[in-house]
């Protein structure tokens, strides 16, 4: 392959991937529609938007910033277990999720601390309440790790992605393991239509149920000449914060079903409703689009004699990932 073929073939790869989130982003800016949020933010909004992600041609891991990939595969093992509590995500040093349990702790009759009413806007603007905020942060996830009772009590997020993909309670009081059914059927029956895993569930969304409704709410598998795709449906997406973990999480599920099936990888597809800019995610992304894309990375998964749901978190690895340093931006609660 000549030099100028190489560069091409490198190019089309990117195109394909990286290529696709950035441009969203340039959308949203462009067009994007300013309205109000749940948190208080403020937000560019733009609704209905698909992205396709060719798996073949690299794993789609943002080059333009840095992504954590060791947070991402600790989430995704958390929710192939079934867990809903923090507390295995704390072990592996994975702070993700901290915001929502933190919030019902410090709205409790338990929580005799300072006040922590609007703690992530206030955190950003104050530097004092900064301090405040991250010395309670921090007590709180020390007594999740050492006090089993008190992760039961404010640890758990209720029934999010984790207890409705493994267990899924019907209207007959059963249970349905959605992720194992779905494995058995795309291995007897990769022609259905129905290869789907819902985390929807409107008995489950209120605030007394589920510290979060469900974002990525439903997602499909499609097995077409010995290759598994896989498209979500994300009601509301964080597009500088969430949507790359989003993006790498189910690049990386597809993966691991794949390989589970005896399958190679096909697409990605990420169609999402309400994709959103936060009003003080707007600079940062502004930065991430001034940097040029690097080639993608590869995905190593060892998991010799294992299933998907023994697969450890260093079974998993990337090769050649060499991103533009990471850019902070604060998590709207």
């Amino acid at each position: 392959m000549s030099r100028n073929s190489f560069r091409e073939n490198e190019v089309s790869v990117l195109e394909t991937n990286e290529k696709a989130y950035l441009d969203m982003c340039r959308y949203i800016l462009e067009h994007g529609a300013h309205k109000g949020d749940r948190t208080g933010t403020g937000t560019l909004s733009t609704f209905g938007y698909q992205m396709r992600f060719d798996l073949s041609k690299g794993f789609p891991l943002l080059t333009t910033k840095q992504v954590p990939f060791r947070l991402i595969k600790s989430e995704l093992l958390w929710f192939l277990k079934g867990d809903t509590n923090i507390r295995y995500l704390l072990k592996h040093n994975n702070n993700i999720w901290n915001e929502w349990p933190f919030k019902q702790w410090v709205e409790s009759d338990d929580y005799t601390g300072p006040d922590m009413t609007n703690f992530g806007l206030r955190s950003q603007q104050d530097d004092d309440f900064h301090e405040q905020y991250k010395e309670q942060m921090n007590r709180f996830k020390e007594r999740i790790l050492e006090d089993g009772t008190f992760a039961d009590t404010y640890g758990d997020l209720g029934n999010v992605y984790g207890k409705q993909w493994r267990n899924w309670e019907s209207s007959q009081g059963h249970t349905i393991d959605q992720i194992k059914q779905v494995i058995h059927d795309i291995k007897t029956s990769p022609d259905s239509r129905r290869l789907i895993v819902s985390a929807w569930n409107p008995e489950d969304i209120t605030p007394d149920r589920a510290a979060l409704p469900p974002c990525h709410i439903l997602f499909q598998f499609y097995v077409v000449n010995g290759k598994l795709s896989c498209q979500l449906y994300q009601r509301s997406g964080d597009v500088f914060l969430g949507i790359p973990f989003n993006i790498a999480s189910y690049a990386l599920l597809t993966h691991l079903i794949a390989e589970e099936c005896g399958l190679e990888v096909g697409e990605f597809i990420h169609t999402i409703g309400d994709a959103h800019i936060y009003t003080n995610h707007i600079e940062q992304i502004k930065t991430q689009l001034s940097r040029e894309m690097r080639p993608l990375p590869s995905l190593k998964i060892e998991k010799e004699g294992k299933s998907i749901f023994d697969v450890e978190i260093e079974d998993i690895t990337l090769d050649g990932y060499d991103p533009h340093p990471r850019i902070k931006a604060p998590v709207a609660v």
